[in-house]
């Protein structure tokens, strides 16, 4: 099956649990429990030592809302990726959220994941 077939309310009932743990797992710092959706090829592509120190470090990446809005979902080959405008609770401003999802053997895993 291809990702990019199912209906935006099929995608969001799988993207928002997983949005939800993504920030659930930054804000706690559980780096172990935040990459645990990420596919294969994603973690295979980590530096997770710089990767570590960067979540360890971000202010960001550690104090993000759980209020959020979702913009939208870009259909693109075999993935999906979800928009989010996002915002912290120690810095002002806002940011966009980005988690790209596909289907790894039989799963809906992450392929990418980024807060800009």
């Amino acid at each position: 099956m291809n990702i990019i077939e199912k209906t935006d309310d099929e995608l969001l009932e799988i993207a928002i649990p997983m949005w939800n743990d993504l920030i659930k797992y930054s804000n706690e710092g559980k780096y172990g429990k935040f990459i645990r959706h990420f596919s294969y090829d994603l973690l295979l592509g980590l530096n997770e030592v710089e990767v570590g120190k960067q979540f360890a470090k971000s202010e960001l990446t550690r104090s993000l809302s759980t209020e959020y809005d979702f913009l939208g979902f870009i259909r693109r080959g075999q993935h999906v990726t979800c928009l989010f405008r996002m915002r912290s609770t120690k810095k002002e401003g806002e940011w966009l959220g980005r988690m790209v999802l596909g289907y790894e053997k039989g799963e809906v895993k992450i392929f990418a994941t980024s807060i800009f």
